[in-house]
């Protein structure tokens, strides 16, 4: 008798650290973020300018983080593009002329010098014209994206990938291939 009472309060212990675990590791995980900035084009896109907002209603999990490099390292940028795909919303990026689309994998890195760095990826839409005419494009199937938010009251930089693939170069090393050059992101505003 005795020995279940103490199995039953073991019991009731593990499970509420493991609730106040769970809720830690969640309530950083909720943290919402709004975001509006320009992009600007660099090289070929020079001289294009267009407004970007970002919606993030929560951050991505250790398991999602998992999850995607266990598919890259399956099949490459594509099997990427596939497990993004399938992974639910974790907020939303619009860029003018456009409604918009999911962003699923977001992350925020606390840097040494206490600045956040925040980290998106996702699959990005892809148009029926380009679908249709099987463009080289095609083989870039994802966007990403960065934010350095500085601890004080620093400017905040940023560059955004929309047409992108992952690859391994000769060094084993991931790297980041851009359809096009990517886009500085300027006059950041966070809503944290």
């Amino acid at each position: 008798m005795q020995f279940a009472r103490k199995y039953n309060y073991l019991a009731v212990a593990a499970a509420t650290i493991g609730v106040m675990l769970f809720a830690f590791s969640n309530a950083s995980a909720q943290k919402k973020y709004q975001i509006s900035g320009t992009a600007m084009g660099t090289n070929q896109q020079l001289g294009r300018v267009i407004s970007v907002d970002i919606h993030i209603n929560k951050l991505s999990t250790p398991a999602d983080r998992e999850a995607l490099i266990e598919a890259f390292t399956e099949d490459g940028s594509q099997g990427l593009a596939n497990a993004l795909d399938k992974m639910s919303s974790k907020g939303r990026i619009s860029v003018t002329g456009t409604l918009g689309f999911d962003l699923n994998y977001i992350r925020v890195f606390k840097m040494p010098d206490g600045s956040r760095k925040l980290r998106f990826i996702t699959d990005r839409p892809i148009s029926f014209a380009e679908h249709w005419g099987s463009t080289r494009s095609m083989d870039y199937s994802l966007s990403m994206g960065e934010i350095i938010i500085p601890a004080g009251k620093g400017k905040k930089t940023g560059m955004l990938m929309p047409v992108a693939k992952f690859k391994i170069n000769k060094q084993k090393e991931i790297e980041i291939e851009n359809y096009q050059n990517p886009w500085k992101l300027v006059n950041i505003k966070v809503w944290d």
